[in-house]
């Protein structure tokens, strides 16, 4: 039985073979230009397993130390390289605890194949030993989802499956395949998927549409755009800065949009949303367009929509028509690829510079500055800020590194004080919030991105979820760096207890272990920073480290993350306090 492999150059495979099942799908990862995959083996998966082994020269396979931690460093290693992450794990408990970063990839538009081995097709629907209807559990969080029950099914499902994963709108794919699938034999021959019947990817570009959408900017007095991750992941960064400059517009960015264009950029105005700026939030009801880019008005984005942007006309640059008008009536819907788009505007636009209507919102950030910026990033108060925190690693990593954000207050602070000079630099769990997703999410993104600083911002809370990957760090000799900003709280629930429900924090005080020791354990050097002249030196030793390192650092219990939109209100009803 032969076993070479497909031309990584080319479409097709030279010949035709007859090989398993099992060394099917290594022969189509590896045609796909696959090097990484992130998983965990088991009884259903193993024949896969086996040939892994026969190609290791070929595919790098990395055993996480569960089956989340798979699927989530399959997603930081897609949102820093562009390209498709893959998952593996076996039936039962082994597929359902994917099911969260397959979930997470869905809302946050990251593109993933995850393959589970299931038991043989005859047992299917019997109850049989770790088996679970895995394509009926993941259906409503998937793109698509597939399985397979015979080998010759194999190399067309897995071609449709990286087509569909990365096409259009980003998204994650399951492929569930029986072992006696993977047993099987078949005639092998590869060939990459090019369409499917029926799914368009990406609309044609609506030259008239974007003609309107050029009349009203041209138009507007106060002009405001709002940009989302569709920018970074159409790859359309310098077309949104050729807009911008051009038209002279404010611009602002959603949580998954940040990094699309330097954080410095006199046109950015910062963040929207919950815990955004204020000055963005705020002039959403003064602007009379508003030119959205990229991104889908999700809640936290908008706070009470019967009060969002209504004195305001509305652009919207979506590649995904389920989008549009789905939570924000438009004026002008502009469908089609955003560099393409962007591309078509740009011409159509006059230069302008809205001097007096950016000068709102700079007259804005210097209030917002003076009543909670500075108290963060340069507190006078004893207990160290998680804001000067982010401060400092700013100041050593000059802006470069690439942020993997948890959830909770510290994701918040990272969002907002983090530099960002290059594109594709602040990771995090956007649409569903998962707690847990930041350290193995920082261990695919620096495995995709070697020469990059990769630095793991975290909450006590979220950290101990996942904390297990620590030991795939280890094994694995992976540089990243860990930061724990430690309140002995679930920070941001706490802080909803204390606006919200009379200061009862019901079970959010947390008890926690020494960290530096665990680290420790694992063979990860670790410091613990309790007082602020400690500070600057621990950050310049774990940055500068060229080993993992874990850094603790002791931050105010009872701090409060603003401005923040109470959940519900009007956007323009943000406290600053």
């Amino acid at each position: 039985m032969k076993t070479e492999t497909a031309n990584k150059t080319q479409n097709v495979t030279e010949k035709t073979e007859r090989i398993t099942g099992s060394e099917a799908i290594i022969r189509c990862l590896i045609a796909e230009g696959v090097d990484i995959l992130y998983g965990y083996p088991g009884g259903a998966i193993m024949p896969v397993y086996d040939e892994l082994y026969k190609f290791k020269d070929q595919i790098s396979h990395i055993l996480t130390r569960h089956e989340q931690g798979a699927a989530h460093a399959a997603q930081g290693y897609a949102r820093i390289s562009g390209k498709v992450g893959v998952a593996m794990a076996t039936s039962g408990p082994g597929a359902t605890n994917l099911v969260t970063g397959i979930a997470d990839a869905q809302i946050d538009s990251t593109p993933l194949v995850c393959i589970t081995g299931q038991v043989a097709s005859h047992l299917l629907g019997s109850d049989a030993f770790q088996e679970t209807d895995i394509v009926g559990i993941s259906t409503p969080v998937t793109k698509w989802n597939c399985q397979v029950t015979k080998a010759s099914e194999i190399p067309e499902v897995l071609a449709k499956a990286f087509y569909i994963a990365k096409s259009g709108r980003p998204g994650p794919v399951l492929v569930d395949i029986t072992k006696d699938a993977q047993f099987g034999e078949l005639d092998f021959k590869y060939e990459k998927c090019k369409g499917v019947r029926s799914y368009k990817p990406v609309p044609d570009t609506d030259l008239e549409a974007v003609s309107k959408a050029a009349e009203l900017i041209n138009n507007a007095k106060k002009p405001f755009i709002v940009w989302g991750q569709g920018i970074i992941l159409g790859q359309a960064e310098e077309q949104l800065k050729a807009v911008i400059e051009k038209a002279g517009i404010p611009s602002a960015w959603t949580i998954l949009g940040a990094s699309a264009i330097p954080t410095s950029h006199p046109l950015n105005v910062g963040m929207v949303g919950m815990h955004g700026n204020y000055a963005p939030n705020m002039m959403t009801n003064e602007c009379d367009v508003l030119i959205a880019i990229g991104m889908r008005f999700d809640d936290r984005v908008t706070g009470n929509l019967s009060t969002y942007a209504k004195q305001a006309k509305i652009v919207h640059f979506e590649i995904d028509p389920a989008e549009v008008d789905k939570n924000v009536k438009t004026d002008v819907a502009v469908l089609g690829d955003a560099k393409s788009s962007l591309s078509a505007l740009l011409p159509l636009l006059n230069e302008n510079t809205h001097t007096e209507w950016h000068q709102k919102f700079k007259d804005l950030y210097a209030i917002e500055f003076e009543k909670v910026i500075n108290d963060d990033i340069n507190p006078t108060k004893e207990g160290l800020t998680m804001g000067e925190v982010l401060k400092q690693i700013n100041i050593e990593s000059k802006g470069n590194a690439a942020i993997v954000s948890d959830v909770g207050q510290h994701q918040m602070i990272a969002c907002r004080y983090s530099e960002f000079n290059i594109t594709k630099s602040n990771i995090t769990s956007g649409g569903l919030g998962t707690m847990g997703f930041a350290l193995p999410a920082a261990i695919g993104a620096k495995m995709a991105a070697p020469d990059r600083e990769v630095v793991a911002i975290i909450g006590d809370g979220g950290y101990q979820m996942t904390i297990q990957e620590l030991g795939t760090i280890f094994q694995n000799k992976v540089p990243v760096k860990i930061v724990v900003l430690n309140n002995e709280f679930l920070g941001m629930v706490r802080q909803w207890q204390q606006l919200f429900f009379d200061k009862r924090y019901a079970s959010t005080e947390m008890t926690n272990p020494d960290f530096v020791t665990i680290a420790k354990g694992y063979y990860i050097e670790g410091k613990r920073v309790t007082k602020r002249e400690e500070l600057a030196a621990a950050v310049k030793e774990m940055i500068a480290s060229k080993d993992a390192y874990f850094l603790e650092v002791c931050v105010e219990k009872e701090d409060n993350v603003f401005p923040m939109i109470p959940s519900g209100a009007s956007v323009s009803d943000i406290r600053l306090s």
